[in-house]
C-alpha cells in the first residue's frame, strides 16, 4: 500500500514538473522571439538608413559622370564642327575651280568649233586642188585615172621585185655561207671519223676451181649434178666461159651464197653427185643461217646499238646478202649509224636514237623481195611489230620523204643516208633510171615561163637553164632558181644535191658599113 502511494505521489511530481518546465519554457521562447523582433526591426532601420545613403552616393557618381561625358560630347562636338567647317571651305574652293575650267572648257570648244569649220573648209579647197591637179595630170598624160593606177602598180611591182630579189640573194648567200660552213664541218668530221671502203656488188659470184679436169665432175653425166644444183639452188651455172672458174649467176644473193658454198664443199670433198650435192646445199643454208646471224650480232656491236630483237638481228645479218645500186646494204646501214651518231654528237642530240635508226632505217629491205609494199613501209611494219621506239619508227619513214620528220634525229638520219649514197663509187644507177632522171629534170626547167633551153649536165648534179633575155630581167632569175630548186626538191628523188644555174644573156649586134 505504502509502495502505490509512493508511486503515485513520484508519477504526479514528475507530471507537475513536466508542466512547470513547458510553462518555463514557452516564456523563455517568448522572450527569445520578442528579443528577435527587435533586433530585426532594428536590422532593419539600419539596412534602410545604409541603402539611403548608397543611394546618394550612386546619384551623385552618376551625375559626376553625365557632367564627364558631356564635356567630352561638347569637345567632340566643336571638333567635328571643325572639321566640316573645313570641308566646306574646301568644296567651296573646288566649285570655284570647277566653274573656272567649266568656263575654260567652253571657251577652248568654241575655239575647236572655229578651227573644225576651218579646217573643213581647208579640206574641202584641197579636194577641189587635188581634183584640178588630177583633171591637169590626166590631160597633160593623156592617162585615166585607171589607167595611171595600172602603170603604178607595174612600177612598183618592178620595185617589188628588185627588192624581193635582192633579200633573197642576200638572206641566201648569208644563210648558205653559215649553213654551208657547218654543214661541211659536221659533215667532213664525221666521214673522216667514219671512212668505209664502197664496192659496187653484182649479181654473179666466182668459185675458182683446182683445175679445168672438175668441171666435167660438175657437170656430170648428161649433166645431171649441174641439173640438180641449179634445181636445188635456184642458180644458174655457168662453167664454159671462164677457165679455171665457175660463175654462179643470180639476182637472190642469198640463194647465190648457199650454191657457192655448196660447190666449194663438193670440190673440196670430190664427191659430186645428185645426193651429195643435196646434202651439201643443206649444210650450206644452214651454215648461211650462222653466217646471217653473225653478222647481225657484228653489226650491233659495231655500232653499239644495245636491246635489240633477235629477229631483227637476223633480218639485219640477211642486209649483207642485199645490194642497193650494188651497193652492200648492211655496210651501208652501218656506215649510215655511225654517220648519224657522230653528227647528232657534234650537235648535242641523242646519239642513241640516231644510231639506232640509221641502223634500221633499211631493215625492210631485208624482206622486199618476199613481201609485198615498198622497203621503207616493210620496215615500219616490222620495227611495230617488235614494239620499236616511236621516234625511231618515224626516222625510218621519214628517211625518203615518205612523211614530215618529227625530230632532229630523223633529219640527221635523211643526211646520213645521202652521204652514204652519194660517195663516188658507193652506188651504180641503171642506165634507164639515169636517162629518165636526167629528162626529169630538164622538163622541170622547161615547164616554168621565160625558159629557152636546158641541159642537165655533171650527171645529173647540175641543171644548166638558159632564159629568154626579153622575158626574164637580171632580179627575176633570182626567183626563178628559187622556184626550180623547189620544184626539183617536192617532185624527185635525187642522192645528194642538184645545182641549178640559170643563165641570161642579151647579145647586141650591129655592123659598120
Amino acid at each position: 500500500m505504502n509502495s502505490l502511494i509512493i508511486i503515485a505521489t513520484f508519477l504526479i511530481s514528475l507530471v507537475i514538473g513536466i508542466i512547470i518546465g513547458m510553462i518555463m519554457r514557452k516564456k523563455v521562447a517568448e522572450s527569445k522571439i520578442e528579443s528577435a523582433e527587435k533586433e530585426s526591426k532594428r536590422l532593419i532601420d539600419l539596412a534602410k538608413v545604409e541603402a539611403e545613403n548608397l543611394k546618394k552616393e550612386e546619384v551623385l557618381k552618376a551625375k559626376e559622370e553625365i557632367m564627364a561625358g558631356r564635356q567630352e560630347l561638347d569637345k567632340e562636338i566643336k571638333e567635328r564642327r571643325s572639321e566640316i567647317q573645313k570641308q566646306e571651305a574646301r568644296i567651296i574652293q573646288k566649285e570655284e575651280n570647277l566653274d573656272k575650267r567649266s568656263d575654260n572648257l567652253e571657251k577652248k570648244e568654241k575655239s575647236l568649233d572655229k578651227e573644225y569649220e576651218s579646217l573643213e573648209e581647208q579640206k574641202k579647197d584641197v579636194a577641189d586642188l587635188y581634183q584640178k591637179q588630177m583633171d591637169e595630170l590626166q590631160r597633160v598624160a593623156n592617162l585615166s585615172q585607171d589607167e595611171a593606177k595600172k602603170q603604178l602598180l607595174i612600177e612598183m611591182e618592178k620595185e617589188i621585185t628588185t627588192e624581193k630579189a635582192k633579200l633573197i640573194r642576200d638572206l641566201n648567200q648569208k644563210s648558205k655561207e653559215e649553213a654551208t660552213k657547218n654543214a661541211k664541218e659536221i659533215i667532213s668530221y664525221a666521214v673522216q671519223k667514219c671512212a668505209a671502203d664502197h664496192t659496187s656488188e653484182t649479181t654473179v659470184s666466182i668459185v675458182s676451181l683446182p683445175s679445168d679436169d672438175i668441171k666435167g665432175r660438175i657437170i656430170g653425166r648428161e649433166g645431171r649434178n649441174i641439173k640438180a644444183l641449179e634445181t636445188l639452188t635456184g642458180i644458174d651455172l655457168i662453167i664454159d666461159d671462164t677457165p679455171e672458174a665457175v660463175i654462179l649467176s643470180g639476182f637472190d644473193p642469198l640463194r647465190r651464197e648457199v650454191a657457192r658454198i655448196a660447190l666449194e664443199r663438193l670440190i673440196d670433198d670430190g664427191r659430186i653427185h645428185p645426193a651429195k650435192i643435196e646434202e651439201m646445199v643443206e649444210k650450206a643454208k644452214e651454215e648461211l643461217n650462222n653466217i646471217i646471224k653473225d653478222e647481225g650480232e657484228r653489226a650491233v656491236l659495231e655500232t653499239g646499238v644495245n636491246n635489240l630483237h633477235p629477229d631483227l638481228i637476223k633480218l639485219l645479218g640477211k642486209l649483207k646478202y642485199r645490194t642497193s645500186y650494188g651497193q652492200n646494204v648492211l655496210s651501208h646501214s652501218i656506215e649510215v649509224s655511225n654517220l648519224a651518231r657522230i653528227m647528232a654528237e657534234e650537235l648535242g642530240l641523242d646519239a642513241k636514237r640516231a644510231r639506232r635508226a640509221g641502223l634500221l632505217h633499211d631493215i625492210g629491205k631485208a624482206l622486199d623481195h618476199d613481201m609485198e609494199g615498198t622497203h621503207v613501209q616493210i620496215g615500219v611494219d616490222i620495227l611495230k611489230k617488235y614494239k620499236e621506239n616511236p621516234l625511231v619508227i618515224n626516222a625510218v619513214e621519214a628517211h625518203h620523204g615518205d612523211v614530215e620528220p618529227q625530230t632532229m634525229e630523223a633529219v640527221l638520219v635523211q643526211a646520213a643516208d645521202a652521204i652514204s649514197a652519194s660517195r663516188p663509187g658507193a652506188r651504180r644507177e641503171t642506165l634507164e633510171a639515169y636517162i629518165k632522171r636526167l629528162e626529169s629534170l630538164e622538163a622541170i626547167a622547161d615547164s616554168f615561163d621565160g625558159v629557152e633551153k636546158s641541159f642537165a649536165i655533171q650527171a645529173g648534179r647540175e641543171v644548166r637553164i638558159i632564159v629568154k633575155p626579153e622575158k626574164i630581167t637580171d632580179d627575176q632569175m633570182t626567183v626563178l632558181a628559187r622556184d626550180v630548186s623547189k620544184r626539183i626538191e617536192d617532185e624527185m628523188e635525187y642522192p645528194g644535191q642538184i645545182k641549178v644555174n640559170v643563165i641570161r644573156e642579151k647579145r647586141v649586134v650591129d655592123y659598120a658599113k
